[in-house]
């Protein structure tokens, strides 16, 4: 899922990059006027509980890490960029 975030000036920038890094985003790339970040989620531990006691003891955890592959993958993007 993706999503574009439009901003006026580049303070607003800075400070909403740094709001998406504060809720666990990371910055793929960043230009002048734009930057790309993804959100972190590699899954919660409840879930991979689960999946363990589920799937655990016959794929040997590599339920766990298709999972935790999964979330990153399918994790939020998020296009910040400033207006001209």
């Amino acid at each position: 899922m993706s999503r574009i975030r439009r901003v006026e000036d580049s303070q607003e920038f800075e400070r909403v990059i740094d709001d998406y890094i504060t809720q666990g985003y990371k910055v793929e790339s960043r230009g002048e006027h734009s930057a790309k970040l993804k959100e972190k989620n590699y899954g919660s531990a409840v879930a991979h509980i689960l999946i363990f006691i589920v799937f655990g003891w016959w794929t040997l955890g590599v339920a766990n890490l298709l999972y935790l592959g999964y979330k990153y993958i399918s994790g939020e993007e998020v296009m910040v960029k400033m207006d001209e």
